[in-house]
């Protein structure tokens, strides 16, 4: 009987409490409540732990360990709506958001089985066609569309409605002053500048095998047995760092260039989704 004599006496205090906050901020606990998500004092909670969890969460992605999602965060950012830092509270209340409108327990914080329900989504938008490009829906493109200016003419070439889309892509990328591309006349990249040049496009089975037989570590998460390049709507672009390296080290230095950032806020409106494991490899999914 004590006992509940202090647990109700413990309520009283904390709703007398409540009543002496602000008639702003008890309206924003009662929407919290309402909406199922968590209260101002949890998502404070969550967000020493997204701290803690981008560098330390351990996951596996192609039979392979993973640490952390710092290297995911302009497209974890990207498909929550939000820009704020990942130890605000501002992206554990966007992150708590998303969580209860995908079925998940809306805690503000980003752990596995968030970061698997991210994946499978990013994942879910890429090219589900992987058959081989019949040669009459390929083009060659111009060595100056390459990063590397002595690429073989078999392999510059595009299925002809991504090449398309890239141009106008990259001519948007070339008017965003902000990016500093060294660029010509119409909208075209420079000779000398390397950003966002074609590091591969498509590809025949033999070669991919090639690849494949050359890396033999590289895992399905890097070159996979049935690859989008084959295609031809597969476009490894340079971001930065080495080109096409998926060391954590290399891929920590692309996401963070300029040229990424703009890639994960604009290449969809040019239909490209990104593979989010390799910061360089964008599908043209229209």
């Amino acid at each position: 009987m004590g006992s509940m004599k202090n647990f109700i006496a413990r309520v009283a205090i904390v709703a007398a409490l409540i009543a002496l906050l602000p008639t702003d901020v008890q309206k924003s606990l009662g929407q919290m409540r309402r909406q199922g998500l968590p209260l101002a004092s949890d998502l404070s909670a969550a967000t020493s732990r997204n701290v803690l969890l981008q560098n330390d969460l351990n996951w596996t992605f192609g039979n392979k360990p993973q640490h952390g999602w710092y290297l995911y965060k302009s497209l974890i950012g990207r498909l929550l709506n939000t820009q704020n830092d990942v130890g605000s509270v501002g992206f554990a209340k966007s992150l708590a958001t998303w969580q209860k409108k995908t079925g998940l327990k809306s805690t503000g914080i980003l752990d596995d089985q968030s970061l698997y329900g991210m994946i499978s989504i990013w994942q879910g938008a890429r090219l589900k066609d992987r058959e081989i490009a019949p040669p009459d829906r390929l083009l060659t493109a111009p060595i100056s569309d390459f990063y590397d200016p002595t690429r073989a003419e078999e392999l510059r070439q595009v299925d002809r409605a991504t090449y398309a889309a890239y141009k106008r892509l990259v001519a948007a990328a070339v008017a965003d002053r902000s990016l500093g591309l060294a660029h010509r006349a119409h909208g075209e990249l420079a000779a000398g500048e390397k950003f966002l040049k074609i590091v591969s496009a498509f590809r025949s089975r033999d070669y991919q095998d090639k690849l494949r037989r050359e890396s033999p570590n590289s895992g399905s998460a890097g070159l996979a047995v049935n690859s989008p390049h084959f295609t031809g709507r597969a476009l490894d672009l340079y971001v930065g760092g080495d080109p096409v390296d998926t060391r954590d080290s290399n891929r920590a230095v692309q996401v963070d260039t300029r040229v990424y950032k703009w890639l994960v806020r604009n290449a969809e409106r040019f239909g490209f989704r990104p593979y989010f494991y390799e910061p360089w490899h964008w599908e043209y999914v229209k």
